[in-house]
């Protein structure tokens, strides 16, 4: 079995990101949402009481954040 990554979510009332975990400091909280959305959307699970989290391997979140480097 592949290690999974949960990056949790949390939603404001009006749908953008509160927070959101493994976030590079150089991203907002709804820059990082963006990010993974367009790279792992697939990922996503929509949880209740404005929640959801992304399963990721530690590889794909390894890339994403090098990305942001780059």
């Amino acid at each position: 079995m592949t290690d999974t990554i949960l990056i949790h979510v949390r939603f404001n009332n009006d749908g953008s990101v509160l927070e959101i975990a493994e976030r590079p400091t150089s991203l907002t909280p709804q820059q990082w949402f963006t990010k993974l959305s367009e790279k792992a959307g697939n990922a996503f699970q929509a949880l209740t009481g404005g929640r959801g989290v992304f399963r990721v391997s530690p590889d794909e979140v390894a890339a994403l954040k090098a990305s942001v480097l780059q």
